[in-house]
């Protein structure tokens, strides 16, 4: 028995989404919740993040070699590392809010083309200014996928299963970071030349390749038809979103209401735009959607990318003056091994962010993993008053803690809520404004990072990042809006209307609301 057959037809897209069979005792029949269409839908984001995670950090390993084959300064070594970053900033704004207006397929299939094109010019680059090139359009087709691949997750899941979803997805950036890493230690430990790098990047077209040809045969996501008032396509699509054998529910029957159109064109008048994201009542959710972004990836992307070479410049083995091909690739190798075993601890962090978003909500993980960010670092920065094993053993334990701590808090909650906290209308451009404003602590990062480590040392370095996470958790506190347990048209009607004292008007029903 279910509300279909009982004559209560859904009429949104989002209960027909959280709807579930039940037996004829009422009890649910939740085995199957997922079909083939949202699994795939799933699956083609994971891909995506697993290739923007493989391809930023395989930079780290690959820039010593890359440094010595073109012959780059540190300057130029920032630059080289900054780029796909400075794309992803770029694209994440100028591009990720396109899918507002276009449609998320759309955006979904077109960045995969635009990624898989520069990869291929960045593997056969003939020298720094063509890489660069390369490296920044990639990142923009990357900077895209950030809201592009949230939106076609979060709009075509169950409210129950929403966040759990987004974040194991958004998991596979961690296991393509790892991914990276040993690719580029197979290939550092099989080959001896210069040109290893090309082939690191090299091996990605093939899956890149795949995912374009996964991403042609998906549906466009019904919230954003029925938004922009399509309701013969919403149903349609919405139909073989949820095609499963049997086939439940046996008709789709939707209802163009106000609330579909929630959003700053309803709340004041003013036309869905970005300029919107900074007015009440939706700027509290800006705020809390891209400062505490930005201040994690001030850490994120030092540590991460940069990981084999602070593990190489505190215990590698190769003699100072040894400039020889054979030194510098030992060197990268010895980096990239130590960096496998800190970055599988992304992994334990993105699996205890699934398992516990639900029991303890986005804002608390978010608030604990960023102060458990800063006693990594801090214990890691300590690392450099010690010489020997102990000095080893406290470097990998702060790395290890900052990368456990990263993933279970603001590294996949950051993310998360960046897609939540937007009404529909202004979904793409919200989540596309966040990530843009969080690139930019990852580009800044990534240009001076290798500047000031020469100029300032591993310490000062490591405790100024530390104090950004303990920044960010201030942040997150001061600004939060909770929306766990929310279901996407309870967040459409949290920004109806502005609140009496100035912030986002409470949602209805309020399961959490702003905590």
């Amino acid at each position: 028995m279910s509300a279909t057959e009982s004559g209560a037809l859904p009429d949104t897209v989002q209960s027909y989404l959280d709807e579930v069979p039940a037996w004829r005792d009422g009890t649910p029949a939740t085995a199957g919740s997922m079909t083939s269409m949202q699994r795939r839908i799933w699956l083609l984001a994971s891909a995506g993040k697993f290739l923007e995670g493989m391809i930023v950090f395989m930079v780290g390993v690959a820039l010593p070699l890359i440094i010595d084959d073109f012959g780059l300064g540190s300057a130029q070594s920032g630059v080289v590392t900054a780029a796909p970053l400075l794309g992803i900033m770029i694209g994440a704004s100028a591009l990720g809010g396109l899918s507002d207006r276009w449609g998320r397929r759309q955006l979904f299939l077109a960045e995969m083309v635009l990624f898989t094109a520069f990869l291929v010019g960045v593997t056969f680059s003939t020298g720094f200014p063509m890489l660069v090139v390369c490296l920044v359009g990639m990142g923009m087709a990357l900077g895209c996928d950030y809201p592009t691949a949230h939106t076609m997750i979060s709009e075509t899941m169950p409210t129950s299963i929403r966040g759990r979803g987004v974040l194991a997805a958004f998991g596979f950036q961690a296991v393509g970071a790892l991914a990276g890493t040993l690719v580029g230690v197979i290939i550092l430990g099989n080959r001896d030349e210069l040109s290893d790098w090309r082939w690191m990047f090299g091996v990605v077209v093939v899956p890149s390749v795949l995912v374009i040809v996964g991403r042609l045969f998906i549906v466009q996501s019904p919230h954003w038809l029925l938004g922009t008032g399509r309701v013969d396509e919403a149903e349609r699509e919405l139909k073989r979103l949820l095609t499963r054998r049997p086939q439940y529910p046996s008709t789709v029957s939707l209802a163009l209401r106000d609330e579909s159109a929630s959003g700053p064109d309803s709340a004041d008048g003013s036309p869905s735009n970005i300029g919107s994201l900074f007015r009440r009542p939706w700027r509290r959710s800006t705020i809390l959607a891209s400062i505490p972004w930005f201040l994690q990836d001030l850490g994120t992307y030092g540590i991460g990318i940069f990981t084999p070479t602070i593990i190489a410049a505190t215990i590698g083995t190769a003699a100072a003056d040894d400039a020889t091909v054979s030194s510098v690739v030992a060197d990268d190798l010895h980096g990239a091994e130590g960096a496998v075993l800190i970055d599988a601890f992304l992994l334990i962090g993105i699996a205890l962010a699934i398992l516990l978003v639900n029991r303890f909500g986005r804002i608390r993980l978010q608030v604990f993993g960023f102060l458990g960010c800063a006693v990594g670092l801090v214990t890691a920065a300590a690392s450099t008053l010690l010489d020997g094993t102990l000095q080893v053993v406290l470097v990998f334990v702060g790395f290890m803690l900052f990368n456990l701590m990263t993933n279970l808090g603001p590294n996949s909650m950051t993310y998360l809520l960046a897609g939540e906290v937007f009404p529909t209308s202004l979904r793409g451009t919200g989540a596309g404004l966040a990530a843009s404003v969080a690139k930019v602590g990852a580009v800044l990062t990534a240009f001076l990072f290798p500047v000031l480590l020469d100029a300032w040392g591993t310490a000062i370095i490591v405790l100024l990042l530390a104090g950004t996470s303990a920044l960010g958790a201030f942040v997150t506190w001061t600004f939060r809006v909770e929306t766990t347990g929310l279901s996407l048209e309870d967040v459409d009607r949290m920004h109806d209307a502005p609140s009496p004292t100035g912030g986002m008007s409470t949602p209805r029903p309020t399961p959490a609301g702003i905590s």
